[in-house]
């Protein structure tokens, strides 16, 4: 009997735009914003329910977040559309970029504290003290944002080497886990005493909800990032090229 050989199967082509594009552009602006804000939001502690609230015999515990969470999420989700679009290399440098406009927001505004007020401003100690809880908040951001967008980024790289153009939701959610694990228990790991958080406990609730709100809100925007993702890919000539 004789034996036919099969020829093997051909590899998947693995696609990504140039990152000289308009759109490539915007996202990166938004992203930096996106980072900038969310560093000054998060100086704020946020906390719902009191503890003093039951429903029925189940007593609620408090949730403590923090004013970053807001908006933070969008930072994700623009890191996913990139990675998939344009790849990784595009993905470092929007991060590199991000990092840079932080750090910038923030020596501007230990420029500021330094300049003398005005005779009519009275808020002197409230913005030193914004600013200054704002040193550990911004480090905490910082480290957390840079090992957790890379951990994304990558996770969604690696995953689409294995799998080509199928498969995007799997990515965005695998990547999304990873990434927000590691930089939800970095951040909250730096930053919780700055903004009062001090026990065991409480340190356990901080992370749990914040990591449960950012993948949950990556989750629930998925569709519009996946919409997102394929507007990009018909409208960059250069993804299929």
């Amino acid at each position: 009997m004789s034996s036919q050989a099969t020829s093997p199967k051909p590899e998947a082509e693995i696609h990504y735009a140039s990152r000289g594009s308009s759109y490539f552009d915007i996202l990166l602006a938004v992203f930096c914003v996106v980072l900038v804000v969310s560093n000054i939001a998060a100086t704020k502690g946020t906390q719902f329910f009191s503890g003093d609230v039951s429903i029925g015999p189940v007593q609620v515990i408090p949730v403590f977040s923090d004013g970053g969470a807001v908006l933070f999420p969008l930072a994700y989700i623009i890191g996913d559309v990139i990675s998939e679009v344009y790849g990784l290399r595009a993905a470092r440098r929007a991060i590199i970029v991000g990092f840079g406009t932080a750090l910038m927001a923030f020596a501007t505004f230990l420029v500021v504290i330094q300049l003398p007020s005005a005779s009519f401003y009275e808020n002197q100690e409230a913005f030193e003290s914004v600013v200054w809880s704002g040193v550990q908040i911004v480090a905490a951001s910082l480290v957390a944002y840079v090992v957790g967008q890379f951990l994304n980024s990558y996770v969604l790289v690696r995953m689409k080497a294995r799998t080509a153009e199928p498969g995007l939701w799997r990515r965005l959610a695998g990547s999304t886990g990873v990434g927000e694990a590691a930089d939800t228990f970095i951040f909250c790991a730096i930053a919780a005493s700055a903004i009062g958080i001090s026990t065991g406990g409480d340190f356990v609730n901080y992370f749990v909800v914040g990591f449960i709100f950012k993948c949950a809100v990556e989750l629930l925007v998925m569709p519009l990032t996946m919409v997102v993702i394929r507007f990009l890919k018909d409208r960059e000539a250069s993804y299929w090229a």
